[in-house]
């Protein structure tokens, strides 16, 4: 399971991107930032995108905690 370690919005925020400059440059799209709230997965393209916009390596955003259903199905 993937677990965000830093509120992307927030610190997106943080670097002028509010919303509205967020979808007028097309950095992320309506879904991705509604999945995103939801703490929802998202993909390689878009952690790309928040690593270079945040300036960050993407284990500053997120990691990987395995559930006990993954634990038994993968370990």
């Amino acid at each position: 399971m993937i677990k965000y370690n830093i509120d992307i919005l927030a610190e997106l925020k943080k670097r002028g991107y509010d919303s509205k400059r967020i979808k007028s440059t097309g950095l992320l799209s309506q879904a991705t930032i509604t999945n995103i709230k939801k703490g929802g997965n998202i993909n390689t393209d878009t952690l790309n995108k928040i690593c270079l916009v945040l300036r960050l390596e993407p284990s500053d955003v997120i990691s990987v905690i395995p559930t006990d259903e993954e634990k038994i199905k993968y370990f």
